[in-house]
């Protein structure tokens, strides 16, 4: 039983009072100093060679606060950071394939509580894991219900991650069956893999960042007829004018493309770049595909904010929107992982839920971040969004940037 269902006239009813709330309240522009503060502080990152570059951008009440890129896009070439520039932006693709899959919610092609099976025949001899014999067979029991569309989106269905994000048994069967090789499948030759794959935990009791998002985006191309790039295309891209945002960077486009590095121990920024990301792939991943610009991904943040518009063009509906930024894990998950303290999960978004745990941003701030260190925020409170973009692989560091960002913007 899910504590947050919110449907029907109660959605409109609460989706009235947040967005005639919000419509109604002015507020001061951001301190000039705390934009300063953001400033330095990243400028000192790029100096002290723990970041080649960064590009910033923040809005409030739908006025640009702050645009501004720092350091190189290439360190070997000294090219600078350009507002322009394109990022492999990773998870960020998560909330984007979250907004293409309740598009279709919209349309009526399904409901969250179906189960998966429902539409993705595959998965229905899924069974869980229990432990594995020494002749590499697993030992498993009986889901004691299905996954639904619900707990897929939130990242509680039973699916865990291929390596390196997973280790153990079930992620190595994910890799050997070739889940997520974009290369050299398609999500439709691969995806329906999972239903000879144990789940990893019975649905419903944990919250584990997983490969739901492919998933999801094996469902749209199930559900809308349509490859998964030409639907975020037609549905998505065009509509909002993310004319930068692709499964892979154009040649015309090259010149703009962020080189990734990772800070070494000797005081010098290593290239690792992750991924060619420069021709079509063949598989679309949902979870981890895209590149993007700064200016892109604000204008997807400003039409969720907006209450699922921007500029006159509407992608969800309102109910739609508030249902991703709602809380929807179960009863038995209290929270996520211990990396993200004071936050809970909507629909691939996590969300903040005791502020003085995450650097002061507001309850119900919704976020994500990409594995290369682009993050962004949501704030529905103060009408604030931050996209940040960066091209770095130390894990650690990417985070302790970001939290010192929200730092120096609430507290």
């Amino acid at each position: 039983m899910y504590r947050r269902h919110v449907t029907g006239r109660w959605v409109l009813a609460l989706i009235v009072v947040t967005f005639g709330l919000t419509a109604n309240v002015s507020l001061a522009d951001i301190e000039k100093a705390r934009l300063d503060a953001i400033a330095a502080d990243l400028h000192g990152r790029v100096n002290e060679n723990k970041l080649s570059g960064a590009v910033v951008m923040i809005t409030q009440n739908g006025k640009i606060q702050m645009e501004q890129a720092f350091g190189y896009q290439n360190v070997e070439e000294q090219i600078p950071m350009s507002t322009d520039t394109i990022f492999r932006i990773f998870s960020m693709t998560k909330p984007i394939a979250g907004t293409a899959l309740m598009i279709l919610y919209d349309e009526g092609k399904f409901q969250l509580d179906d189960t998966v099976e429902k539409h993705l025949p595959a998965p229905a001899a899924m069974t869980v894991f229990v432990a594995q014999n020494e002749d590499g067979s697993f030992e498993t029991e009986a889901a004691d219900h299905p996954m639904t569309i619900r707990e897929l989106m939130s990242h509680t269905g039973g699916l865990l991650y291929s390596p390196p994000l997973s280790s153990g048994p079930i992620a190595e069967a994910y890799a050997k069956a070739g889940i997520r090789d974009k290369h050299n499948y398609t999500m439709a030759q691969t995806i329906p893999a999972l239903g000879g794959i144990p789940l990893g935990y019975q649905p419903g009791t944990k919250w584990v960042y997983s490969i739901s998002v492919d998933v999801q985006g094996y469902l749209v191309e199930v559900l809308s007829d349509q490859t998964f790039d030409k639907f975020l295309q037609e549905r998505i891209f065009d509509p909002l004018g993310m004319v930068d945002t692709s499964f892979f960077v154009a040649p015309e486009k090259v010149d703009r493309f962020a080189r990734q590095y990772s800070p070494g121990k000797d005081g010098k920024l290593a290239r690792v770049d992750t991924g060619s990301f420069l021709k079509k792939p063949k598989f679309f991943s949902g979870g981890g595909g895209l590149t993007s610009t700064a200016g892109d991904y604000m204008k997807f943040a400003r039409m969720h904010l907006n209450g699922g518009e921007l500029n006159g063009r509407r992608i969800l509906s309102e109910e739609a929107i508030q249902l991703m930024r709602s809380n929807q894990l179960p009863d038995a998950v209290p929270n996520i992982s211990q990396t993200y303290p004071g936050n809970v999960f909507g629909l691939d978004f996590a969300i903040v839920d005791e502020p003085e745990l995450y650097n002061g941003a507001p309850k119900g701030t919704h976020w994500w971040w990409g594995i290369a260190g682009s993050w962004f925020w949501i704030d529905p409170v103060e009408n604030i969004i931050f996209v940040g973009m960066i091209q770095n692989s130390d894990v650690r560091y990417s985070i302790q940037t970001h939290a010192a960002m929200r730092e120096l913007l609430y507290r």
